[in-house]
């Protein structure tokens, strides 16, 4: 009876070992720009927990910009996107009220 031998393996093409360079590469900056999206929500979602008016103020225009940008890019669909400024804008116009209703 033969001894059992190694399964052969084939060896890797220059154009596959490429793609898992690319692949590698494209995962990374995906990986950062959803980062970068789901922080920036973070950031103006707490502001408008707070209760904190200026700071919210500040971070709308930018917040809306980067899920704007995020549909581009390809991380977020559209309609995701619509629902999340949605929301986003509800909560910042009552935040505004509050504040408008609160001053007077």
């Amino acid at each position: 009876m033969p001894a059992p031998t190694a399964p052969k393996r084939k060896k890797k093409k220059k154009s596959v070992l490429k793609r898992i360079r690319q692949t590698e590469h494209r995962t990374t900056i995906n990986r950062r720009n959803k980062v970068r999206l789901r922080q920036q929500i973070k950031k103006f979602r707490r502001a408008l927990e707070a209760g904190n008016f200026a700071e919210a103020q500040q971070l709308l225009r930018p917040t809306l910009s980067l899920i704007d940008k995020s549909i581009q890019k390809g991380i977020l669909h559209q309609n995701t996107a619509d629902r999340y400024k949605s929301r986003l804008t509800l909560r910042y116009n009552a935040l505004l009220a509050s504040s408008r209703s609160s001053s007077t």
